[in-house]
């Protein structure tokens, strides 16, 4: 931890400077909000993404409802211009079909709906979430999705957390060299005009 290597301008010697001391201060200061603010701004942040993506998971499994659906025919082929490379590499596993299923109020629908292409074959079955209307949704998010999206983002706040205290500090020190070079050149401009002549200092 780079912010501990000012620690030992708080030995007491004759060529300490004030600086210096402020230097150490600053990486006190610093190993201690990396030891303490960086995880809490972690957990706060891990803790409040989880409520919240919690109650949307569970808001979801309310609204969707798991289904039986068949597939009819293959749909009929849209044009595929301007497509992305990434789009282009799912269609390859998946495929629109038309399928039939049951919406919840009990009545058959017929739509297009995406699937996996092994499983496309008409006359084959596949699970379908829809609403409470009966149109095709995606899955709802289940809780352990939400707690491992609710950990990367707690360890993103910390790191960004870190970064921050470890520019802070990146930024003070170098502003307390430049305050100790100033410093130097007004005591050399002082005492320079006269180094080197019998009596200096007398």
């Amino acid at each position: 931890m780079r912010a501990a290597i000012g620690l030992w301008r708080w030995r007491h010697n004759p060529l300490r400077r004030s600086t210096d001391l402020a230097e150490a201060w600053v990486a006190f200061v610093a190993a201690a909000l990396l030891c303490v603010l960086v995880p809490l701004t972690g957990w706060a942040a891990g803790a409040s993404a989880n409520g919240s993506l919690q109650r949307a998971a569970r808001t979801q499994q309310e609204q969707r409802v798991p289904t039986t659906a068949r597939v009819v025919r293959a749909a009929d082929r849209q044009a595929t211009g301007g497509r992305t490379a990434e789009a282009a590499g799912e269609d390859r596993l998946r495929r629109s079909v038309v399928a039939r299923w049951t919406a919840p109020d009990g009545s058959t629908r017929t739509g297009t709906v995406s699937m996996a292409r092994r499983r496309s074959a008409p006359g084959s079955t596949f699970p379908l979430w829809t609403d409470r209307s009966g149109q095709p949704v995606a899955a709802p998010m289940n809780a352990d999705a939400a707690r491992a999206h609710a950990v990367v983002a707690g360890l993103t706040a910390a790191l960004l957390a870190g970064l921050l205290v470890e520019t802070v500090r990146r930024l003070a020190v170098r502003r307390l060299v430049l305050t100790r070079y100033a410093r130097l050149d007004r005591a050399w401009a002082a005492t320079g005009p006269d180094w080197g002549r019998t009596g200096t200092g007398s």
